[in-house]
């Protein structure tokens, strides 16, 4: 089976970085029936950011308006999901790279059966050559 491969809207806030900050924040998400396509925090300076990565823009934003998150800007990263095999991460890297474009960070996981997922981003001026590079819609 092909990857698939799609363009997806990411939103980030910083948080107080202490115990339980993210599950409480998940939970006010969760409660609001808002589902995320992926998530990830991690430290910054004395503080957290967290990024999301929700499959209903519209939802998403009704809900951390509601719950009095301070989200920054709409930006666009690239979800990758696909069968794992040997080299999957490689071969999209690698068609950046040799397009000459930087991808500023990148997550990969094994989803389980057989299955793996990657969200990279690039910066806003490569998003539509990286999008039409890497077949995404």
């Amino acid at each position: 089976m092909a990857d698939t491969i799609r363009k997806v809207a990411y939103y980030k806030t910083e948080v107080s970085n202490k115990a339980g900050e993210g599950a409480r924040i998940l939970g006010i998400l969760k409660d609001a029936g808002v589902n995320l396509l992926a998530f990830s925090g991690f430290p910054s300076g004395r503080r957290a950011q967290i990024d999301f990565i929700p499959e209903d823009d519209a939802a998403f934003k009704t809900a951390a308006k509601k719950a009095g998150l301070k989200m920054g800007a709409k930006k666009t990263g690239f979800l990758v999901q696909g069968d794992d095999r040997v080299g999957a991460v490689s071969d999209i890297m690698t068609k950046v790279a040799e397009a000459g474009i930087n991808i500023t960070a990148l997550d990969a996981i094994v989803a389980g059966g057989g299955r793996y997922g990657v969200i990279f981003w690039v910066k806003s001026e490569d998003v539509r050559k990286t999008a039409k590079l890497i077949g995404a819609s």
